[in-house]
């Protein structure tokens, strides 16, 4: 059962948004803006604020996680419309679609971030059970806050190896008490195959791989591994490798390159496919991207 809000989270949500010597209390977004925090293998982690409706129906290939921090946070989700109110916990599953923004005219304010199934699904290996499904995505639970928070309080520090191995750890516990799906017997992953093909995507990502080669480095057939793949990251190898050109060129875009470069360094045939995939997979384009993440307030914890 979801848990009831307590003052200690609110102490921490109200230090969060503290401005500079501020008055420690909450203060409405001054502009808008999105920071990303130096990135963990499998964990990104991101700051935003603005006003009105920002992202368009996308989806992620990750487990979205997060906490509201100031203002109403609205988003249409498995056909419904949900808000989240201060120190409420948000959940998205991988591959469902949603939009984003703000539900007043006060703006919004959230930390979020975007965690790999396969570290769930590692966490989980030895229950031999799928991964948990929160059906409701806007949640009530302080001790889940909490965890959340301890990864997105100081977003210019990296996160630590041992830190992170814990983190999963009780992420998992949390999800788990708020399934109201019962999680199946999953059976046996081959997850050595998995991994094998998850790295060979990643060092390959920014050319075209072909199935036979898949084949080849994990001795599964194509329609096998796809099935493992799925059950272990929760989505298809194809769009893998995408998100991994995106999350390229992420990067790339931030470094100032202009974006028919970046297009032609990450894999995609011109710049409008590659406008197209990235909205799918952000709800914005690319040149929204940049105007977002340069627009985020200077002296606020965490490094642009």
């Amino acid at each position: 059962m979801s848990q009831d809000l307590t003052p200690q989270v609110f102490e921490g949500l109200e230090r969060l948004c503290e401005p500079q010597g501020g008055s420690g209390t909450l203060a409405a977004p001054a502009g808008s803006g999105i920071l990303t925090a130096p990135a963990f293998p499998g964990i990104e982690r991101i700051e935003a604020q603005f006003s009105g409706n920002v992202f368009e129906p996308h989806r992620h290939d990750t487990y979205a996680l997060g906490v509201t921090l100031h203002g109403v946070q609205t988003f249409t989700y498995r056909g419904e419309r949900r808000f989240s109110l201060p120190g409420q916990v948000i959940v998205l599953h991988p591959d469902e679609e949603h939009d984003g923004g703000a539900a007043t005219e006060a703006g919004l304010h959230y930390r979020m971030l975007y965690l790999e199934p396969s570290l769930l699904m590692e966490c989980l290996e030895a229950e031999k059970i799928g991964l948990p499904f929160v059906e409701q995505p806007v949640i009530a639970d302080s001790a889940l806050a909490k965890v959340l928070l301890g990864a997105l309080g100081e977003l210019d520090r990296e996160l630590d190896e041992l830190f992170v191995d814990d983190f999963v750890s009780r992420v998992a516990g949390g999800l788990s008490r708020h399934s109201q799906v019962r999680r199946r017997p999953l059976g046996t992953v081959a997850w050595q195959q998995v991994r094998a093909a998850r790295d060979y995507l990643e060092a390959h990502a920014l050319r075209p791989v072909r199935s036979g080669e898949l084949e080849k480095i994990t001795g599964l057939d194509r329609f096998t591994l796809s099935r493992h793949f799925r059950a272990a990251l929760a989505t298809s190898p194809h769009r893998y490798m995408l998100m991994r050109r995106l999350q390229q060129a992420k990067a790339l875009m931030d470094e100032g390159e202009n974006f028919a470069d970046v297009a032609a360094e990450t894999g995609f045939a011109d710049q409008a496919h590659f406008n197209r995939h990235f909205k799918r997979a952000y709800g914005v384009t690319p040149g929204q991207w940049t105007m977002l993440r340069r627009g985020f307030p200077q002296g606020r914890n965490g490094a642009r």
